[in-house]
């Protein structure tokens, strides 16, 4: 059953989760306690969703970033005069790939 919380796993955490859940499902087979490996499951998750919730909080706040600065570069572009046009369509340009780009990354992660 997928759960709605992002969770940002390290290498090793992903190892370490592995062999606690090969470790419980071996327990399970032989009608033993599977607790331990529960616990250790939960402790990893619950660090992985501390830290998924941290980079949501980031990427969204890096959006809120770029957005503003699509609309500082539209608003160079409305008001300047006609020997910067140039330059600022370059910088609109450029604030608005910077934006797809980031955009792109939040939706990946669900944000």
């Amino acid at each position: 059953m997928p759960s709605d919380t992002y969770r940002s796993y390290t290498p090793s955490e992903r190892r370490q989760r592995a062999r606690a859940l090969i470790g419980g499902v071996r327990q399970a087979a032989a009608d033993a306690d599977t607790s331990r490996h529960a616990r250790e499951i939960d402790r990893i998750d619950a660090r992985a969703e501390e830290r998924g919730a941290r980079e949501l909080a980031a990427m969204a706040k890096q959006v809120d970033k770029h957005r503003n600065a699509v609309a500082a570069a539209k608003t160079v572009l409305r008001t300047c005069e006609r020997s910067g046009r140039d330059a600022a369509r370059k910088a609109l340009r450029t604030a608005e790939d910077t934006l797809k780009r980031t955009e792109r990354a939040a939706r990946k992660l669900g944000v």
